[in-house]
């Protein structure tokens, strides 16, 4: 049984969106007992933490991260923790680590090794559960997971570019109803990665009837976010409306520079939805112009179906490579949005071969300059080299659709963070202050209370939790505490990797994971599943 902890004299943002108020919080056994008026509160054998003049909030809730292997493999994760993070969603982009198979499970590790690295990790589970269960012996932040629809089409049609078979599609169907039967919060699809890609609308339809069964909701990377941006997020709104379910959509940009000022329409078209259909949406954004993926997302679908071997045969091979850069360069390719692609705007973040170090931190069009060869030739090349595990930024954000997606009653957070590589995007370690600091205190694109809203409350209520995202008596005491005149970023694109600075605690469960700045050594974390503990 923990002792108790009493909060003295902080200014309460208590996630509702409520104007902040001062008041003392006592904390026992994982849960808040009572919320009084400062100097109200006593105790006699627990620890009482002055706060005077700093904020307490409910923890942030990422419901964007990539962390699958980083809350198992590393426990410090300050990355996350320092940033006042004490929940994360994984399962992202319609491809994870559960549920595997005995075939598919190194393949699906080599695959996302650009996203997360190749960890010493013993990967014994295989579906959602024993996954969680993993989470369960102690992690440094809570963790909720989505079902990946990548995995379920490779463990059943393989990467093929083809549709299921009825059969398939009953066993895809079955796999979806495990995961969630066994606390997944809902489903994921990558739409602009292999497998996903090669997906129906109507095949995705079809694996949300398990999902709306137990009240999941759909989380899709969407198809496109260049050429067809409005249309896309159209079509996810369709998928969920025709599957009956709620949506979040993922990493909710408007990027390229042909769709600057475009926000309103997409936005416009969720208003529409949620008036005219009764949908339930929300979304999440990340507070930074440029994206981050694998350096092999903008090939081609056709030139990415097999898998990793066979995508690696065509690069070898003249006249395929050729076809392959030619429509990426000049035509736009559905990896890519449509687009062609300006290899200025396309900058190495990492590999995974010690030998290619040197192409870390610029861009294909300075490397091409400074090799003297063609961008593209490069490109391919770098590819092959490190087998498609190289990391990128995107540098196609809108700072206008940025702010004005953030204000918007359906946004939460979501870091989108890739925690690998010589120089990630600072996403991974800014997202949570960098709103705090430079669009509450800076810009005031947010008020205080309503941006801690969009980052606890309005989240906890997507993911059908009661009792978190809200500074309340009986919730859990996941808490951090900031100096609002301090809270910022301060990791950059030089230096991606530095935790923050004003977050002064942070607690989970009623445990400091943070204390005076300080990452301490506990691992609290546990699972947060649909419908169970």
């Amino acid at each position: 049984m923990q002792s108790e902890t009493v909060l003295t004299g902080g200014l309460v943002v208590d996630g509702t969106g409520a104007s902040a108020r001062r008041a003392d919080l006592v904390l026992r056994n994982g849960r808040i007992t009572h919320v009084a008026a400062p100097g109200r509160t006593d105790t006699t054998t627990g620890t009482v933490v002055d706060i005077d003049g700093l904020v307490v909030a409910p923890g942030f809730i990422d419901m964007h991260a990539h962390s699958d292997l980083a809350i198992l493999a590393d426990p410090d994760h300050s990355a996350k923790v320092a940033q006042g993070i004490t929940l994360e969603v994984l399962g992202q982009d319609g491809l994870g680590y559960a549920p595997v198979t005995d075939t598919t499970a190194d393949e699906l590790f080599e695959c996302l090794a650009g996203w997360n690295g190749t960890p010493d990790l013993e990967r014994d589970w295989r579906g959602i559960g024993a996954y969680l269960d993993r989470v369960d012996e102690g992690a440094p932040v809570n963790a909720a997971v989505l079902v990946p629809h990548g995995n379920v089409r490779t463990a059943v049609v393989g990467s093929a570019d083809r549709p299921p078979t009825r059969v398939e599609l009953d066993r895809m169907r079955d796999m979806v109803a495990r995961g969630m039967s066994e606390g997944a919060q809902g489903l994921s699809s990558g739409l602009t990665y292999t497998p996903g890609m090669y997906a129906t609308d109507d095949e995705i339809v079809a694996l949300l009837a398990p999902v709306r069964e137990v009240g999941g909701y759909y989380c899709p990377h969407h198809r496109n976010y260049g050429s067809r941006i409005v249309e896309a997020y159209q079509e996810c709104l369709d998928v969920a409306r025709n599957a009956q379910v709620s949506l979040h959509l993922a990493h909710c940009h408007v990027n390229f520079p042909r769709n600057q000022g475009r926000a309103p329409e997409v936005l416009d078209a969720i208003d529409e939805a949620t008036v005219r259909y009764g949908l339930d949406v929300t979304l999440d954004s990340y507070p930074y112009g440029p994206s981050a993926t694998c350096l092999a997302a903008p090939m081609p679908s056709w030139a990415q179906a097999g898998g990793t071997e066979l995508i690696l045969k065509r690069l070898r091979d003249p006249a395929i490579r050729a076809r392959i850069l030619h429509e990426i360069e000049d035509e736009g390719t559905d990896g890519n949005h449509g687009i062609p692609l300006d290899w200025e705007s396309i900058v190495v973040t990492g590999v995974t071969a010690p030998h290619l170090s040197w192409a870390v931190g610029s861009s294909i069009a300075d490397l091409a300059r400074e090799h003297g060869r063609r961008p593209a030739e490069l490109y391919a090349d770098l590819l092959v080299a490190d087998r498609l595990r190289s990391g990128c930024l995107l540098e196609v954000g809108n700072e206008e659709n940025i702010r004005t997606i953030m204000r918007h009653g359906a946004h939460t957070g979501g870091s989108d963070g890739i925690l690998v590589g010589g120089r990630p995007h600072p996403r991974g370690w800014g997202t949570f202050p960098r709103y705090l600091g430079h669009y509450v205190r800076e810009l005031g694109v947010l008020t205080l209370e309503e941006c801690v809203r969009h980052l606890t409350s309005r989240p906890a209520a997507r993911l059908g939790l009661d009792d978190r995202g809200v500074v309340q008596v009986g919730s859990v005491a996941d808490l951090v505490v900031f100096d609002p005149d301090t809270v910022a970023a301060r990791a950059t694109f030089e230096d991606p990797c530095r935790t923050p600075v004003g977050i002064e605690h942070v607690l989970l469960s009623g445990e400091f994971t943070v204390r005076n700045g300080r990452r301490t050594d506990r691992i609290p974390g546990r699972s947060v599943r649909r419908n169970g503990p």
